[in-house]
């Protein structure tokens, strides 16, 4: 019997030596020919098998499947990329509401100086009226006010009469006229003109403009217009027409 030395380790009955392991149970016998050739039928099954390994290799480099395969990947990162914008907006606008700005003013404030608050409603003045008796300037209501000192509105009168219905009266504001004997008021007491109430009134002293923010007479007539209640609907301090006020007339 050979001794180790003699086939590579292994002993002359084809066993293991001691300090190798031995072949796994699942490969099962493993039997090696004397002639090589009978081993054909494997080497062939073996080389199919790369072949098709090769084949497939490359088939996966083919330049339509790596075209396609970018065009997979950018269809995935494209909505990928529009998410993470639209977080990125989100996140940034709640950050911009949400950080304090500089104060600003209020629109009133930086309006106050050049902006007249009038009053609403029609103070409670009294006036002389045509006959030098004191008259409550809110007696007849609703009513159109004229305030006409240093105005040649005599055509404002009129087409104003004209175009308010028979409850609405017309009431004219004017100074006091001025004779040798003093102030006296000047003739015409109210006169009534197609069925409507029109009021001749004079404010001697301009309670009526320093009350209702009005500047002094320009040549124009200042128009307001008074509902039922005292509440002023419009405010003109400065008119020639009653084109002006005409659509507000229906308001009253």
């Amino acid at each position: 019997m050979a001794g180790p030395s003699d086939n590579g380790g292994w002993s002359s009955d084809g066993s293991s030596p001691e300090d190798l392991p031995d072949f796994p149970e699942e490969w099962g016998v493993i039997v090696i020919p004397d002639d090589l050739s009978e081993l054909s039928d494997e080497v062939e099954a073996v080389r199919a098998e790369l072949r098709e390994a090769k084949t497939q290799s490359h088939f996966a480099d083919h330049p339509l499947l790596r075209a396609l395969r970018k065009i997979a990947n950018g269809a995935v990162r494209a909505p990928v990329l529009i998410i993470s914008m639209a977080v990125l907006v989100t996140v940034a606008s709640l950050f911009a509401s949400a950080w304090p700005g500089p104060a600003r003013q209020p629109a009133t404030q930086r309006t106050a100086s050049t902006t007249t608050t009038r009053p609403t409603a029609l103070p409670a003045l009294e006036l002389v009226n045509a006959d030098g008796q004191a008259v409550s300037l809110r007696q007849e209501l609703p009513a159109v006010i004229l305030l006409i000192d240093g105005c040649d509105c005599a055509a404002l009168v009129a087409d104003t009469i004209d175009a308010v219905r028979p409850e609405i009266a017309v009431i004219t504001v004017s100074g006091m006229f001025t004779a040798s004997a003093g102030t006296i008021p000047p003739t015409g007491a109210t006169p009534q003109a197609q069925g409507k109430a029109v009021r001749v009134l004079h404010d001697p002293s301009g309670n009526v403009r320093e009350q209702l923010k009005l500047a002094a007479p320009d040549g124009t007539a200042a128009a307001l217009l008074v509902s039922r209640g005292g509440e002023i609907i419009r405010t003109d301090a400065r008119t020639a027409s009653v084109e002006t006020f005409r659509p507000d007339l229906a308001r009253l």
